[in-house]
């Protein structure tokens, strides 16, 4: 079939499986491009690994390290007829570059949160690797039904306390506006946010790969985490999405704790702000990344999430002296360039002039727009989009 973008406000409704081939292809050759990652993971299990910065950490273990991985990811598979998921086809063409790299890897698609998968994981890394020695927590999800309690909690993007005005922008028309995003006023509102996006599955996933011996001597684990600049601090790092953000951070104490007789160490990275499906759903967010794209662009300092994914890989967690670099509060910090000074007097100013008829001018929404359709597969170069796609790619490891 011909497959076209449809859109419904910040989500993309199709996908497209030859720009989702390319795009991985593409991560694939920049990470080969820097070299091998000295002394990186041999064998890696990346929860969450479909999109976003968890497919870029599965492209960076296998191509930088030569590691065998195994993905977890919920996805809509593909078939005859109906498209799979963005994601379901980021796995399909990263298993097979895997593959015929002579790499192993597996994927298990299902509700990650649940403690079915878990098992179910635990049960493919016992037969196929014995241990991992690296654990990726990469999970975006708006909602997650409890393994324990069987509570649904959903998560909520508010500002707590007062309601928020701010610029924000419509990045498929480029109309900027002002937008008023009202404070919590359901008190569940928040610790159902922590439920969802906080540490506590992320414990759960350690506590269980422990118990059942499948992690390595020396194991370490990563989840991701972001702060950002004070103009986005009342919608995220101090709204409900920081709440659960903190949590995350402060569970790293305990997964220490719990990996100490393992010499294992957890950390949380924070990474820079990135075209993600996550980020497209935050008022403001968009605009904010528009301009620091611009800048950072002007400066030589971007990065997409394969070049911060590397950069945390061979600059971070494997350092040739073995010391892994941490902020005053213990984070690993990949944001950097981001928060540099300089770059975010620049995204200030520019964002104090930034107006519908300059955004063009001042901004990069062109390479936003752009960014947000390569998530989908759409307006990656190299990609006829006017021929007949297959639309019923599989997951080589998933049995259909």
């Amino acid at each position: 079939m011909i497959i076209q973008p449809r859109t419904r406000g910040f989500i993309c409704l199709t996908a497209h499986p030859d720009g989702a081939l390319q795009s991985v292809k593409n991560q694939i050759e920049y990470v080969k491009s820097k070299g091998a990652i000295k002394n990186g993971p041999k064998k890696v299990l990346v929860i969450g690994a479909s999109t976003g910065f968890g497919l870029s950490s599965r492209i960076t273990a296998a191509f930088g390290s030569d590691a065998a991985t195994v993905g977890v990811f919920f996805e809509k598979p593909a078939s005859e007829g109906k498209m799979g998921t963005a994601g379901w086809y980021n796995s399909a063409a990263f298993e097979k570059e895997a593959h015929e790299a002579g790499l192993y890897a597996k994927s298990i698609n299902g509700d990650a949160f649940s403690d079915d998968i878990k098992k179910q994981t635990i049960e493919l890394i016992k037969k196929d690797l014995g241990q991992v020695d690296l654990v990726v927590y990469s999970l975006a999800s708006p909602r997650r039904t409890h393994p324990k309690t069987g509570v649904a909690h959903s998560s909520v993007l508010k500002p707590i306390g007062n309601s928020y005005t701010n610029k924000t922008v419509d990045f498929h028309t480029g109309v900027v506006s002002d937008v008023t995003i009202a404070p919590v006023e359901n008190e569940e509102d928040i610790p159902n946010t922590v439920a969802v996006m906080g540490g506590e599955d992320w414990k759960f996933w350690m506590e269980d790969l422990k118990e059942a011996g499948v992690l390595a001597d020396g194991v370490q684990t990563v989840a991701y985490s972001y702060i950002g600049p004070e103009l986005t601090f009342p919608i995220y790092r101090n709204g409900t999405i920081g709440q659960a953000k903190n949590d995350l951070e402060a569970t790293v104490t305990v997964l220490n704790d719990l990996l100490k007789d393992l010499n294992g160490k957890s950390y949380v990275s924070v990474n820079k702000a990135l075209v993600t499906q996550s980020s497209s759903a935050i008022p403001v967010v968009p605009l904010y990344i528009s301009l620091l794209y611009k800048v950072m662009k002007a400066k030589g300092t971007h990065e997409g999430t394969i070049e911060q994914i590397q950069r945390l890989f061979a600059d971070r967690l494997y350092t040739e002296n073995g010391e892994v670099p941490l902020d005053e509060a213990g984070r690993i910090r990949v944001d950097d360039w981001e928060m540099a000074e300089d770059v975010q007097a620049e995204v200030d100013k520019l964002w104090k002039e930034t107006t519908t008829e300059n955004l063009s001018e001042i901004s990069d929404i062109a390479g936003y727009r752009k960014e947000f359709f390569n998530l989908f597969g759409f307006e990656v170069d190299g990609i006829d989009y006017e021929k007949d796609a297959n639309e019923n790619v599989q997951v080589p490891s998933i049995e259909a």
